[in-house]
């Protein structure tokens, strides 16, 4: 805390002697669009006399690589309407067309090509709207504008691009639908519009505004929009339906009665979105299949923290950006040692069943939960007010299970109800707002066969409240913040459970705050996070103040990392913008901050100090370093009493070339030692893009850790009386981990492409040199002696005081040799707008043969390849019905 209170001051002081960000905004007269009554073909070719009649749009101006320059090459771009959709005529100039990218990927996979992009504020509330866009090969683009200067391209809709390359260089052509904006409906309707010209060969992009370097906000720096008027657009309703069929080949093991080896199901269900007025949509699903998502990466999760899953499925990804609570305002949110919770978590809807079972010789157990439907209302109502719902029901599941010939079913997941609704409204044009969000989950335990209400909680109600205000007119200063609380309901043994668990800890011998109620029926908490962030200028301030209660608990819908927790930070830095001869920009911080628990013990604490630079020849390098003193650790002994954590150092460094180039290299480097661990990991990538429809990625990484005192377990001892009872084991674990991802891109039309995803991992990991926590507040253990341990097959027995009068405990050999490969090939053709077939091909397999914990590479590779796979293949047609 005292480099807080050192710092503060200074940066308060700087921040008001530094200017903005330097440049005088760019004052764009409003742009006006012609109506058209002649039919307009999409086909690139800008042929039609209409578009003769519309005024050209020429004023661009560089973003990149200088920003406020005159463009290396000339853009007009035209806009034509009726009462169906907004035309987009754009004629890119080139004085050297065959130099042109062309660069043919699968939709919004553009990374290195010529492309032209519109972007419209349909709601005119200078902080959201939609973006369109085309490659100069055809490939479409599209997404969603956030917060002013964030965008999320998960967003899919149904339009129209095409593209044409000749001797004056390229020309694009667009319609947009009504049907896939949301705006309010008048006589008279403003947007705010941009558009956004790249120059791939030069690095280079031409906007009509941009957000300067060292600036902030984008969307509310769009001129207005301006001629759309007396339109009456078309009712919007669409619904997707889709067939699929799966099989699915596995080894089971001999007289497996639930599994031949082979496995047939087809499936159906659909997609609808139907639009409520012109600012409102509804978007529901029955039955929804996922099969041609990308896989799970595999892990090795040693630690006593879930590991956190990138939503992959559409129906969530789409729009996922309207539930995002606690970080608008700001449009930088650092975090030390501080995970952020998330109130709504998608992965849990469909999650594989957690219900526990018993003894088994065989079984039958979903892969997951099944969605019976699923529905999500999203738009703008009441001028400012942007909302989100989102409610879905999974059905109950059973496990068949078969023991001594006799098969019983067990319940493993009850049906159950979630529901989330978020809302926020802007005010002043965005300088001010605030928003709220609310989950619900809900479990019927009806016929529990299998004490399915002692293992998951019965109800989960959390909320919250955010917001911001920006301080000055200039919207340099922002302050932002959130509160939030939760509450779960159970059984006195379900929540004796959540008590005791890797979240909580409420056993904690030496706890002061919190203890085990081992009568509750429920738990609550809270938690918020506030900042002061200066965002504008070539110099920079970012500050913050959290919390989280030890009974805050938010996963049932959600994702807490940890709790328990008030975590502060203060930094600043200062950037370098204009290019010169030795970079195009740089960019440094420095920062303190710390952690406490609500014991008031400090948990974490340190400097961070991060460098990045973009150089002439847009090579990309950083380095950052931190450093943490002694602190107390609250969790190395999960559940038994406080420790402490040894001074440690990290230093990280990476590069990359220029991300345009034919062949990309990257190459990322991290150490971290301290008393208690030393580890470092090498990871880099290599990306080759032999034709301008093929995209090949090699990433490969290899790490090595050292931990001198990984978890082992605790085991209970009256005589282990200076750590409260329990005795608490650990060993040197040495764990070497090789692993990389594959990825293959061949896009042969902008709507026929194929992918293939592959992740090999081996990790070992060698336990040795056991031990005990000598006392509470140390770093201090007792070894065992070699005549203390003993093995006998695949089980270690301790005698923790040789001959003396304590107990003998025995545990499992934790060594290991994990080796996985997973990976799927997706072919995707959209055989007519919004009309999709995939062919699926997803592969897995394992092998966990413990070759006592060392690691080779090469009969580790030897087994993997040779390891039995699970293959899945998959058929899905959708169709599409709208427009």
């Amino acid at each position: 805390m005292k480099f807080l209170l050192l710092i503060l001051p200074i940066l308060s002081s700087a921040s008001y002697a530094v200017a903005g960000e330097g440049t005088t905004p760019r004052v764009i007269p409003e742009i006006r669009a012609v109506r058209t009554t002649q039919a307009i073909t999409i086909d690139g070719m800008l042929d039609e006399r209409a578009w003769q009649s519309a005024p050209p749009i020429t004023d661009f101006v560089q973003s990149d690589p200088v920003q406020g320059a005159a463009p290396t090459q000339r853009t007009e771009v035209r806009l034509l309407y009726d009462d169906q959709a907004l035309y987009v005529g754009a004629r890119m100039y080139d004085s050297a067309p065959d130099s042109i990218i062309a660069e043919l990927t699968r939709r919004d996979g553009i990374t290195t090509a010529d492309f032209f992009a519109v972007g419209l504020d349909t709601y005119h509330d200078k902080r959201s709207g939609f973006y369109f866009g085309v490659s100069a090969a055809g490939t479409l683009i599209d997404g969603t504008f956030l917060n002013d200067d964030w965008t999320d391209d998960s967003w899919d809709g149904v339009w129209e691009g095409k593209t044409r390359i000749d001797s004056k260089g390229w020309t694009a052509e667009l319609r947009i639908p009504y049907s896939q904006l949301r705006f309010h409906e008048s006589k008279k309707i403003i947007w705010g519009i941009n558009f956004r010209r790249d120059i791939a060969r030069r690095n280079e992009t031409d906007q009509i505004v941009y957000t300067p370097k060292n600036g902030s906000g984008f969307v509310s720096r769009f001129p207005d929009l301006a001629g759309i008027e007396n339109i009456t657009p078309p009712g919007r309703f669409e619904v997707t339906p889709y067939v699929t069929t799966r099989a699915e080949y596995s080894h089971p093991a001999a007289g497996d009665p639930f599994n031949s080896g082979s496995k047939y199901v087809p499936a159906t269900g659909a997609d609808l979105k139907v639009g409520i007025g012109s600012n409102l949509t509804l978007d529901g699903t029955i039955n929804p299949d996922f099969g041609q998502v990308e896989v799970d990466p595999a892990v090795v999760n040693l630690s006593d923290v879930e590991t956190f899953y990138q939503e992959k499925r559409p129906f969530f990804l789409e729009g996922q950006s309207i539930f995002d609570f606690g970080n608008g305002g700001a449009r930088n949110n650092w975090g030390f040692n501080w995970g952020s919770p998330d109130f709504f978590y998608s992965r849990r809807i469909g999650r594989a069943p957690e219900g526990s079972l018993p003894s088994y010789d065989y079984i039958d157990e979903p892969a997951g939960t099944r969605i019976l439907g699923a529905a999500k209302l999203s738009g703008n109502v009441g001028g400012n007010w942007n909302i989100g719902t989102i409610h879905a029901v999974t059905s109950k599941e059973n496990a068949q299970i078969q023991l001594a010939g006799r098969r019983s079913a067990v319940e493993v997941e009850p049906l159950t109800y979630y529901g989330i609704a978020r809302a926020q409204k802007q005010f002043n044009s965005g300088d001010q707002a605030v928003g709220f969000i609310s989950t619900f989950t809900d479990r019927a335990f009806d016929n529990d066969n299998n004490g399915l209400r002692d293992q998951l909680d019965s109800r989960a109600l959390s909320g919250g409240i955010d917001g911001w205000t920006f301080l000055d007119g200039d919207k340099s200063w922002v302050a932002t913040g959130w509160l939030g609380s939760s509450r779960i309901e159970g059984t006195t043994a379900r929540m004796l459970d959540v008590q005791t668990s890797s979240r909580h800890y409420f056993q904690r011998p030496d706890a002061k705050s919190y203890h085990v109620d081992s009568a509750a029926t429920s738990l609550s908490g809270y938690a918020g996070r506030f900042r002061l962030i200066k965002q504008k200028g070539n110099f920079f301030v970012n500050s913050a103040l959290g919390f989280i209660s030890p009974g805050f608990d938010v996963n049932d819908l959600g994702f807490v990392w940890r709790n328990d927790l008030i975590n502060y930070h203060a930094g600043a830095g200062y950037q370098w913008v204009t290019p010169t001869k030795y970079y195009q920009q740089i960019w440094t911080m420095l920062a303190v901050f710390g952690s406490h628990n609500f014991d008031g013990n400090t948990i974490w604490e340190g400097m961070f100090q991060r460098t990045e630079a973009t150089l002439p020849n847009f090579y990309f390098v950083s380095y950052d370093v931190a450093y943490n003193p002694q602190t107390v650790n609250n969790r190395l002994t999960r559940g038994g009493p406080l420790a402490l954590n040894e001074p440690g150092f990290q230093v990280d460094a990476s590069a990359q070339s220029n991300g345009k180039e034919k062949w990309v290299f990257g190459l990322q480097g991290t150490t971290y030692n301290q008393k208690s661990s030393n580890q470092w990991d090498v990871s880099s990538s290599v990306v080759w893009k032999p034709a301008g429809n093929v995209y090949v990625s090699f990433e490969p990484d290899f790490g090595k850790v050292k931990d001198f005192s990984q978890w082992v377990g605790a085991f209970t001892d009256p005589l282990a009386a200076p750590t409260y009872g329990s005795r608490y084991v650990f060993a040197t674990l040495d764990q070497t981990t090789l692993s990389a991802s594959i990825r293959l891109n061949w896009t042969f039309t902008p709507q026929l492409s194929v992918q293939l995803y592959l992740q090999p991992l081996i990790s070992s990991g060698k336990y040795h040199d056991y031990k005990e926590l000598a006392r509470p507040l140390s770093y201090e253990f007792n070894q065992y002696s070699a005549s203390d341990v003993s093995k006998q097959g695949s089980e270690y027995t301790v005698d923790p005081d040789g001959n003396g009068p304590a107990n003998s405990f025995t545990f499992d050999d934790p060594d290991f040799n994990f080796k996985s490969l997973r990976g799927n090939a997706v072919l995707r053709w959209e055989y007519l707008p919004g009309s999709v077939l995939y062919f699926v091909w997803t592969q897995s397999g394992t092998d966990d043969y413990n070759d006592h914990g060392e690691f080779h590479f090469g009969s580790s590779l030897h087994r993997l390849i040779n390891a039995q796979f699970n293959n899945i293949f998959m058929v899905k047609l959708t169709y599409y019905l709208g427009e």
